[in-house]
């Protein structure tokens, strides 16, 4: 008996599962700062000294959280993911697409490929869902307080993470065994049973990647933001993406509808 091939699910998180980044849902609110004062000064941090705009926001978190004399513990960020907010039906989708795959004869397994923080996303609701999250990580010391960068994940630097859900990698670390030469028939999900879900123009390079190699990408938007549908509209005229969609999870939305049809391609092809 064959078995059931793999799809991939690979989402980006900020703007793809949540209307708000992160940072915006406790931490931000706990040092005493608005959304706009946050990004304001840490994309002035980047510019000032041409750096690296995820170093940025993280030493900023750093140095705030110790100026207002926050201990950031892993406990301390999982409690901040626990106050995320979702786009509508995202707590519910994962059992529905899990359950369609399953009677259409493929596994299902859901990914977070995201430039925000892997603790946070840890204390999240959804965060069992996914087989591996993908994202920025920091340093702790002996007293378990974050004290340096540990994985910083910018738009390029997500694009790796494809290539270790093509081999089956679930390490951020592992340099070596993602650049081994691997055949198509070892490689554990081939690209064209990936779909990839981005809501902007950070996501380009994983949706061109994703797409050249014959997977499948959408681009979610915030449907009560034009300007979002806007931008989705703009990767799917540029040949980004597949499709487009409202970031609306429930099973009668456009997404659901999508996955299923590329669900029940796969499987033909099988």
């Amino acid at each position: 008996m064959s078995r059931k091939p793999i799809v991939a699910l690979i989402y980006d998180f900020d703007g793809t599962l949540s209307p708000g980044n992160m940072q915006e849902f406790g931490f931000i609110q706990a040092i005493g700062s608005t959304p706009e004062e946050f990004w304001t000064k840490s994309d002035s941090i980047a510019k000032g000294q041409d750096a690296s705009n995820i170093l940025a926001y993280m030493k900023l978190m750093f140095d705030e959280a110790r100026a207002h004399d926050i201990k950031l513990r892993r406990s301390e960020f999982k409690n901040f993911g626990r106050h995320i907010e979702f786009f509508e039906g995202v707590r519910t989708w994962f059992k529905a697409v899990n359950a369609y795959g399953a009677a259409h004869g493929v596994r299902i397994e859901h990914y977070i490929n995201s430039s925000g923080l892997k603790e946070i996303i840890e204390g999240t609701p959804i965060a069992h869902e996914f087989k591996h999250i993908f994202a920025c990580t920091f340093l702790y010391n002996e007293a378990g307080e974050a004290e340096w960068p540990g994985i910083a994940v910018d738009y390029t630097a997500k694009t790796q993470f494809l290539f270790k859900i093509n081999k089956g990698i679930f390490s951020s670390r592992d340099s070596k065994r993602v650049n081994e030469s691997t055949s198509d028939e070892k490689k554990r999900i081939p690209f064209p049973q990936m779909i990839y879900f981005g809501d902007g123009e950070t996501d380009i390079p994983c949706m061109k990647i994703v797409t050249m190699f014959g997977g499948n990408c959408i681009a979610v938007y915030n449907p009560e933001k034009p300007e979002k549908r806007q931008i989705a509209e703009k990767l799917k005229k540029q040949g980004r993406v597949t499709f487009t969609a409202p970031a609306r999870y429930t099973k009668d939305g456009k997404a659901f509808k999508i996955v299923c049809s590329i669900i029940d391609q796969i499987q033909l092809a099988k």
